[in-house]
């Protein structure tokens, strides 16, 4: 009996000790994270988790694991860790919205759409939440909920760029050019120094097969961002679509030096020799 007491005593001081020791290591791996020592950090993670295993705070410390791993390039690791932290809290908004973020960009958009729903769910108002699901819901070209979830976003905040540029793009998509058309001149008008926003005007002029047009655009969106391969490769398509391979090679190469997909330069470089 007096030998069970004992192990009772010592089991009981170990827990003591342990929840003594666990924020003294929680701030040690932030510390860390903060000076970019990631294995430090996820050495001091692992130790607090081991010390009190069942705590609902070591969701967010799962959350820092996945981090870790994202920035290491480890994805299957990181959305494990995303994954056990939302057991400990399973409605946790940032645990979710991260894994989401993580899911999008690993190109599964129905688990994705899933963890977006969750926020939701709880907080019908979530900005972002709303924001990816209109995004989602376009690539899967489910444009009506695509719109009551941009419609809803601009409820909230009616200057939402991102919103009114997706809305634009939505209707251009949804067979309304012409509203569409109007909602990026107007958003150009409101931020007139975004390249981002006269190169979306310059893909839908192109697609309208606008070329000076669409040229104008591409040119004035390289003019304010010229470190941006992606307006290059715009650019160069346009070149390419309207015979001017020589312009469009120099666009493409210069895509590659900023940093353009060197596959994706390259397949374009081809069809400049044809």
């Amino acid at each position: 009996m007096k030998r069970i007491v004992s192990l009772i005593v010592s089991a009981l001081l170990a827990l003591v000790l342990a929840a003594q020791d666990y924020m003294p290591t929680v701030r040690q791996a932030l510390d860390a994270l903060a000076q970019d020592s990631l294995v430090e950090a996820e050495d001091c993670l692992r130790r607090a988790i081991s010390m009190q295993p069942a705590a609902k705070s070591n969701a967010i410390l799962y959350g820092y694991l996945a981090q870790i791993r994202e920035r290491q390039g480890r994805w299957e690791q990181a959305l494990e860790f995303y994954s056990q932290g939302l057991v400990l809290a399973p409605s946790m908004p940032d645990l979710l919205l991260r894994r989401a973020a993580l899911h999008l960009q690993r190109d599964n958009e129905n688990r994705a759409l899933a963890d977006y729903n969750a926020v939701l769910l709880d907080n019908p108002d979530h900005k972002d939440a709303l924001f990816f699901r209109a995004y989602i819901y376009v690539r899967q070209r489910l444009y009506k909920q695509a719109r009551t979830d941009y419609m809803h976003l601009l409820r909230l905040e009616p200057q939402h760029e991102d919103a009114l540029l997706g809305l634009a793009l939505l209707n251009d998509k949804d067979r309304r050019p012409h509203e569409a058309m109007e909602q990026m001149n107007a958003l150009i008008s409101l931020h007139p120094t975004h390249a981002r926003l006269y190169a979306a005007r310059g893909g839908m002029e192109e697609q309208r097969r606008q070329f000076e047009l669409a040229l104008i655009d591409y040119d004035h969106a390289i003019e304010l961002e010229p470190d941006n391969p992606d307006y290059y490769l715009s650019r160069g398509s346009l070149y390419l679509a309207t015979k001017k391979r020589r312009q469009a090679r120099s666009d493409f190469r210069e895509a590659l030096r900023l940093g353009a997909n060197a596959d994706e330069v390259a397949s374009l470089l081809k069809q400049t020799q044809r």
